[in-house]
């Protein structure tokens, strides 16, 4: 059975790229490890908390990579210790979440067992494209004409 997209509408041109994304996403949240939050903070504010017991702030790195902010922890296993019964996994992890145009990373904060993310929209630049109509005789040359 084919999938259905929501980007199949004729209204809808070039977003492949978001389609290729939003599967990415997908997959990648299949694994449920670290579990994390989404908070609205705020008609323009974001904050992502995941879940980090047992990780440093050495131990975590989170980066934006092209249009996604990507975190992620490795734990160093420490040979020096011998247990008993080990139920506390030291394991690693890369989370991603995509990030839509004009969302920036505020900063990021670690705060008992908890990895916060500030996200914050930046104000959109309003902008207003005029583009030429041209009659039948004319050439096309496939300029358009700014105007703000």
């Amino acid at each position: 059975m084919a999938r259905l997209s929501v980007f199949n509408s004729p209204l809808l041109l070039g977003f492949d790229q978001f389609e290729r994304a939003l599967d990415r996403v997908t997959k990648a949240t299949a694994d449920g490890y670290p579990p994390y939050n989404v908070e609205q903070r705020g008609e323009n504010a974001l904050r992502i908390t995941l879940a980090v017991a047992g990780f440093t702030m050495d131990d975590l790195t989170v980066q934006i990579e092209d249009n996604q902010l990507v975190i992620r922890g490795k734990q160093v296993d420490d040979k020096d210790r011998v247990y008993l019964h080990r139920g506390i996994a030291a394991r690693q992890f890369q989370r991603s979440f995509v990030l839509a145009d004009g969302i920036e990373v505020a900063g990021a904060w670690l705060e008992n067992g908890l990895l916060h993310v500030d996200l914050g929209r930046r104000a959109a630049e309003q902008r207003v494209k005029r583009v030429e109509i041209r009659g039948s005789g004319s050439p096309t040359n496939g300029k358009a004409h700014d105007h703000e």
